[in-house]
């Protein structure tokens, strides 16, 4: 399985594990070629399953616990994989074991974790989810007792990221930080930053991932292909001897 980064931390009794892939090493073909991970595309549903399987696999589980991403805010709890997904754009646990993901194309995939505290989130964030701060959302449903961790996966970068005026009024008036332009000198709007800033006002150090999703050959777009799949941020909680 296509994996463009991953990690471990562990404290105590509990252990993250987090992993962001890449378009490679899987069975899908064509345009979705190869790892496609999105169902909401027009992929063969059996490739995606068999994607899917792979991913779940890797972090040594046999199923994915997915939300359906509807560029909000709403947070669910998981104590399980749902039989249907339920709409929202952040997901928490803390059930050891269970395969947090969010699904991204050029939007921004999120993984937070507080292993002190025993949970982990996976947040999904395009430019509405920031400015709705879907990841303050989140950092609220984990009510964290101990330090959290953040990890901010590819995306599309500001250079490529050419929005309306408009849009850029909007999440910068919620984040003044995600204001930008293109390399052309049109308004553009920096998803990532806008992100930084908002764990940063919670006292959280966010790593950046780098990879322009617009960019990289290795990775789905959306703006760049129209017609494409999805990679994914996963997060696993695990419990240790420690």
């Amino acid at each position: 399985m296509g994996v463009f980064a991953r990690g471990r931390i562990a404290d105590g009794a509990y252990a993250a594990e987090w992993v962001f892939t890449d378009r490679h090493g899987g069975v899908s073909q064509g345009v979705y070629a190869s790892l496609n991970l999105g169902a909401s595309v027009e992929d063969d549903p059996a490739a995606v399953a068999a994607n899917r399987a792979l991913a779940a696999a890797y972090l040594g589980g046999d199923a994915l616990a997915l939300i359906r991403q509807v560029h909000g805010r709403d947070v669910v709890y998981l104590q399980g994989c749902p039989d249907e997904p339920p709409s929202a754009d952040a997901a928490l646990t803390r059930t050891p074991d269970l395969i947090l993901a969010t699904q991204v194309a050029d939007c921004v995939p999120i993984l937070l974790a507080d292993v002190v505290g025993g949970q982990v989130a996976a947040v999904h964030a395009g430019w509405r989810g920031v400015a709705a701060d879907v990841v303050g959302a989140a950092l609220d449903a984990m009510a964290a007792p101990g330090p959290v961790q953040a990890w901010i996966g590819p995306a599309i970068c500001p250079g490529c990221y050419e929005v309306s005026e408009q849009v850029r009024e909007e999440i910068c008036d919620v984040v003044p930080e995600a204001w930008a332009t293109t390399r052309q000198g049109t308004p553009a709007v920096d998803v990532r930053a806008g992100v930084l800033a908002q764990l940063a006002a919670r006292d959280i150090t966010g790593e950046l991932i780098g990879g322009c999703t617009y960019e990289s050959a290795d990775l789905y777009s959306y703006r760049r292909d129209g017609v494409t799949g999805r990679q994914m941020g996963l997060i696993v909680l695990r419990t240790t001897d420690g």
